[in-house]
């Protein structure tokens, strides 16, 4: 029996088209709710840029796993990033004149904005954090680094970070969080919190970051959207974020 349900946001509760959740993903939690299961977030994103949606959640998961927290703000889990790969990140981008992103548990900043940052600005439809210079960066606790490199620069970077992963999910960016942070880690956390088994979990994802997650759920549902490397982790392929993928696969489950 299904009793928690998780969702990544980007191309799986939102469009990226419409940028909003849709009527038939707000009947789907509907759906949820009236078989007693209970809905959280679990998103590469930071709290501040979760916008309000139509539907309610319980916990989040928020950056990739590294702070995971109830609706009622008890940290379950908190794992930033070791200070010295904040640095050495931070010194990698002042060199190749990256743009980049860092995320403290209550704010964000960014550095070095360039056209491919704004194009993923506009992408996402998120606010633009303060663009601060890159050495004001420094010293903050980071729970998430957002890395604007092509994919062959990922090697050089994981390399260089020893204490931490890149769960890239988008061609034009990486995120760079600490190594046993992912969002299965959160779901982890919140079953522990909340006395669920593994097998009554249910997770939805499209991206590169949502693969692990995917693969630790008792049953894990790829967006119709999702690349290929996505749709083979899951045990179920949906209808894309566009044509109510989330409604569609519930029905389904609680047919």
């Amino acid at each position: 029996m299904i009793k928690a349900a998780f969702f990544d946001i980007d191309g799986t509760l939102l469009s990226f088209k419409t940028h909003r959740v849709s009527e038939g993903t707000v009947r789907a939690f509907s759906t949820l709710h009236a078989h007693g299961v209970r809905t959280f977030i679990s998103s590469g994103r930071p709290m501040i840029l979760i916008p309000e949606m139509p539907v309610s959640f319980d916990a989040y998961i928020t950056m990739n796993g590294g702070l995971v927290f109830t609706a009622e703000n008890e940290v379950l889990l908190s794992n930033p990033i070791p200070r010295e790969d904040s640095e050495r990140w931070l010194d990698f981008a002042k060199e190749h004149r990256l743009c980049t992103m860092v995320f403290t548990a209550t704010s964000m900043m960014v550095a070095q904005v360039n056209p491919i940052g704004l194009k993923i600005r506009e992408q996402l439809e998120f606010q633009m954090p303060p663009v601060v210079d890159i050495d004001e960066m420094r010293g903050h606790e980071a729970y998430q680094l957002i890395a604007i490199m092509p994919p062959e620069l990922d090697g050089q970077v994981g390399a260089t970070l020893s204490h931490c992963r890149l769960p890239r999910w988008h061609p034009a960016f990486t995120d760079i969080v600490a190594q046993g942070n992912s969002k299965a880690a959160g779901m982890e956390a919140i079953c522990r919190h909340y006395g669920f088994r593994q097998e009554e979990t249910l997770a939805f994802g499209d991206g590169g970051n949502d693969i692990e997650m995917l693969q630790w759920a008792g049953t894990g549902v790829a967006m119709g959207n999702a690349a290929d490397e996505v749709k083979a982790a899951a045990d179920m392929v949906t209808t894309d974020v566009d044509n109510e993928g989330i409604e569609n696969a519930i029905n389904k489950l609680f047919a």
